[in-house]
């Protein structure tokens, strides 16, 4: 009795499928391991998954490294992005868990090295700000880097090249010319597997400063002519004012010419009981005077 259910329990064992279909999903340096589902009716299937690396193979006696955050999942996708840090041939395999009862491993066919990753061209907007040519670019992290095509449209001939190894903001590529289109295209660049996407989808864009330019200017013109016109009146007022001083100036009086009296109270001398005046002026020569002065 006791050997037929040993038998049972090693035959239930037996019946634990592995995993199949293994596969990799890699984009833009981003890995996934992926694998179909071991269905066991009325049981929660567990998976774990382990890398085993270049060095692992030729160094470590072709040892297996677990992965931590795709141990005992019940997913069938393993985000294995971190572990594939270098440029080499890797190899992977997903084991199934139900319970105390494991399948065998099952393995991915030949190696994945991430310089296969398919790299895709990076979302862009390009913008027309007055005169300035401008592209705000997909911020990708931090292993990417951007190479942006721009020339004015029907001179491809003249193409410029920016490359761009930061995305923060916008990226300023040139001033603008008013009339012509201005074209951008990009592409992305790895350089730890030293390989690039294709270009992206051409955009061009014409500058929007020739209206607001007008404008401006229509304005400022107007504003000068109404203030010419409110000033030159009072300009020439000004002028007139110092031309004439300048040609007829006006001649004051000092303090001792200057009568304090009304000139009535001066012709009334004669009607008053006074004195009578002396309207006479004598004109005394000089020696006269300063003999007299001496007496």
């Amino acid at each position: 009795f006791f050997f037929f259910l040993l038998l049972g329990i090693l035959g239930e064992d037996a019946l634990l499928p592995a995993p199949q279909n293994i596969s990799i999903l890699s984009t833009n340096m981003k890995h996934f391991l992926t694998w179909s589902p071991v269905i066991v009716q009325g049981e929660t299937v567990r998976y774990s998954v382990e890398f085993q690396g270049e060095y692992e193979r030729e160094y470590a006696n072709d040892s297996w490294i677990p992965i931590c955050e795709c141990s005992l999942i019940t997913a069938t996708v393993c985000n294995i992005t971190e572990d594939i840090s270098a440029t080499v041939a890797y190899n992977l395999r997903v084991r199934a868990d139900v319970g105390a009862r494991r399948s065998q491993w099952g393995t991915l066919k030949g190696f994945f090295n991430r310089i296969t990753t398919y790299l895709t061209p990076p979302l862009m907007k390009v913008i027309a700000d007055g005169y300035h040519l401008l592209v705000e670019l997909e911020d990708m992290g931090p292993a990417f880097q951007f190479c942006v095509l721009y020339w004015k449209k029907g001179q491809e001939s003249r193409m410029q090249q920016k490359v761009v190894k930061e995305v923060s903001s916008v990226v300023h590529l040139d001033t603008m010319e008013a009339g012509p289109d201005y074209c951008v295209k990009a592409q992305t660049y790895v350089e730890a597997i030293n390989r690039s996407s294709s270009f992206s989808q051409t955009q061009c864009v014409r500058t929007q400063g020739g209206t607001s330019m007008w404008l401006v200017t229509a304005f400022i013109s107007s504003v000068g002519f109404a203030v010419a016109a409110l000033t030159l009146p009072f300009l020439t007022w000004k002028t007139s004012k110092m031309f004439r001083y300048l040609c007829c100036p006006i001649a004051v009086l000092p303090d001792t010419l200057k009568v304090s009296e009304p000139p009535t109270q001066l012709i009334l001398c004669g009607s008053e009981e006074t004195e009578p005046c002396d309207l006479m002026v004598h004109v005394m020569p000089s020696e006269e005077v300063l003999r007299l002065w001496i007496q």
